[in-house]
């Protein structure tokens, strides 16, 4: 027998390991892939999670969680006050989050009373990377919006690309953009990258696989982009990343509806 059906061993707790339906929460909740992958649904986008990547979501997002065979994920609710900074926030592989994971696996709470502290926990990590470090406002054209958000999950598609999946010109969507959002398409796009890989070095995480989880080829080039466009030398960046971009937030919050 798989390890990995060991998950259904206390039957009430199965739809948590093995995936479910479309359905919602009132609370704000996580979804990490634990082992495996999964493919995620929700607001109408989809997600491709691997082993130890998360999803953090609003209240009341309709979702659905399909697992690949011999996956397993857990989706935790969390404290109301915890809530993303959009709707759907994807983060990747958090060190941070993993921590917590792990350790809320290996002692296993059952009542409520033993749940808070892991949940406060979470809380305080993921509290930590709800900020984006650049504000990236998203577009209010329905069409470029989704286009943006397109262009947030296939790094690599060129604007080309990605206008003529949309029905638009490239010249159309750098001039909503530019209208929209104060950004050239390429430096909005290259800033919410950047949001990702500062939000894996607040995690915890090493500017490699910062970089990696951001899109870019090269730590090299992440440490570049990130003193460009924060104004921190790169060697502050190499030092102690975390402490750098911690200690020193380069742009004022973002308006309310940001990526």
């Amino acid at each position: 027998m798989p390890v990995t059906h060991l998950g259904t061993v206390v039957a009430e707790n199965a739809i948590r390991f093995l995936g479910h339906d479309t359905h919602q929460h009132d609370e704000p909740h996580l979804i990490y892939v634990v082992t495996g992958s999964a493919l995620l649904t929700a607001d109408g986008g989809e997600w491709r999670l691997g082993r130890q990547e998360a999803v953090w979501l609003a209240p009341r997002v309709p979702h659905a969680l399909r697992i690949a065979g011999g996956g397993m994920a857990l989706g935790p609710t969390l404290n109301p006050d915890d809530l993303p900074r959009c709707r759907v926030q994807p983060l990747g592989a958090v060190p941070a989050v993993i921590e917590v994971m792990t350790t809320a696996l290996g002692a296993a709470p059952g009542t409520a009373e033993q749940v808070r502290p892991f949940r406060q926990a979470l809380g305080r990590v993921l509290r930590n990377l709800s900020r984006p470090y650049f504000p990236v406002v998203l577009p209010t054209h329905p069409a470029v919006r989704a286009l943006a958000r397109d262009a947030l999950r296939t790094p690599a598609a060129t604007l080309e690309r990605l206008a003529a999946q949309h029905r638009m010109s490239p010249r159309q969507v750098q001039r909503i953009f530019l209208d929209e959002t104060g950004l050239p398409f390429t430096r909005w796009r290259s800033r919410a990258r950047m949001n990702a890989a500062v939000e894996h070095v607040l995690g915890g995480g090493e500017l490699t696989a910062a970089a990696r989880e951001a899109g870019y080829a090269t730590r090299t080039g992440l440490l570049r982009a990130l003193s460009r466009e924060s104004g921190i030398p790169v060697s502050e960046l190499t030092a102690d990343p975390a402490g750098a971009l911690g200690g020193r937030r380069a742009h004022p919050a973002p308006a309310p509806d940001h990526v």
